[in-house]
């Protein structure tokens, strides 16, 4: 039997960890667009403060995961075509590959939204190891930096470059940080905590230029401020990879479309991680990622497995004012009960009976965490 897995990311190689884990001969064949390095993606957002080098973050190199999970390791390959009826992978450079199942483990790539101004195209984006390489040369000789987007990934960044000593501007239409997480309050809490660190917000409204100044860049807002930077990221947001999902005709709608097994719409054919859509779920977290890859594992070598989703906190890296979530269901009712601490606030997403649904913490409140996950 052989399993192929396009993707070297978190998903693609925690996935092939598990299987070797459950079978140690079965055939592993991974693809991969890029060079295959293995390293945990969300290290990428604090690296300054832990006082890493892009090097230092990679902890091993494609042919070294090769060697340690019994697999084949295609780097710098592109699938060009899928044949489900003939499960086999046609690529630009390993040629045809045959499985008996097949899992895209395909991640997201960032959003890009399109700018005016003759210097759009210099806006910086960070989802992988090569990009953040490009982006920590970028800080050189930066003192100015300019994000775009207020939400989780923009805020961790921002403490991060702000700790390291430099001047942070964070823009977006968002009335406060992390708006799609966080209650009012919680936001506005950890605005005033990353505030204190030195960082500047330009919240509801956005830019609409991009400019080269005498000196970096001037961004022009909506609402007439110009903000001045030398270098600019864009952390907007992530959407599902679903190019090759969409040439290979499986269902997709946010995300690729799933079962609790991760089986897509077409058969022998699993989807993991950022791109995978399960249930009308797209979870674009570790925690889920990992539950994921052990079931999908276990699927994969004989033994049909559910995905089961525990309640699933959310650290957010943001030391300047700690931040811990667990959201309610989608489809949950009920109110928000705020409560402020001493150095941040405890808010719980109550149902009408005063069942805990959900929670976000910030400040000295994250160390209720653990007594709030017992009644949940």
């Amino acid at each position: 039997m052989s399993i192929v897995i396009i993707g070297t990311g978190m998903a693609g190689y925690s996935l092939a960890r598990e299987i070797r884990k459950a079978d140690a001969e079965v055939q592993l064949v991974m693809i991969t667009a890029d060079n295959g390095y293995s390293y945990p993606k969300p290290a990428l957002s604090n690296a300054l403060i832990q006082g890493k080098q892009p090097e230092q973050i990679i902890s091993a190199d494609a042919a070294t995961m090769a060697e340690r999970l019994n697999t084949v390791i295609h780097t710098h390959t592109k699938v060009t075509a899928v044949d489900s009826n003939a499960h086999s992978v046609e690529t630009d450079t390993a040629g045809v590959i045959s499985y008996d199942q097949l899992v895209l483990a395909t991640g997201a790539r960032p959003i890009r939204l399109p700018f005016k101004g003759n210097a759009a195209d210099d806006l910086l984006s960070v989802n992988d190891i090569e990009e953040y390489t490009a982006f920590r040369a970028s800080l050189e000789d930066a003192e100015r930096i300019a994000i775009i987007g207020p939400g989780l990934i923009g805020c961790e960044f921002a403490n991060d470059l702000a700790a390291s000593g430099r001047s942070v501007t964070v823009i977006g239409p968002d009335p406060h940080p992390i708006s799609t997480l966080l209650p009012e309050q919680a936001g506005k809490a950890l605005q005033r905590g990353l505030s204190e660190i030195g960082i500047e917000w330009k919240l509801g409204t956005v830019a609409e230029s991009i400019n080269k100044a005498d000196r970096g860049y001037e961004l022009t807002l909506a609402n007439g401020d110009k903000v001045q930077a030398d270098v600019m990221l864009s952390a907007i947001g992530l959407k599902p990879e679903l190019t090759l999902a969409e040439k290979i005709g499986l269902k997709t709608e946010r995300g690729i479309v799933t079962d609790r097994f991760l089986a897509t719409s077409q058969p022998d054919i699993y989807a993991l991680g950022d791109c995978a859509e399960v249930e009308g779920k797209n979870l674009p977290y570790v925690m889920p990622l990992m539950i994921g890859a052990r079931a999908l594992a276990k699927t994969l070598t004989g033994t049909p497995t559910e995905v089961i989703y525990p309640v699933m906190p959310v650290v957010i890296k943001t030391p300047a004012h700690p931040i811990v979530v667990a959201s309610a269901p989608r489809e949950a009712k009920g109110e928000w009960e705020i409560n402020a601490t001493a150095k941040g606030t405890k808010c719980c997403f109550k149902s009408a009976d005063g069942t805990v649904l959900g929670f976000a913490l910030t400040g000295d409140a994250v160390e209720e965490k653990a007594a709030l996950l017992k009644v949940m």
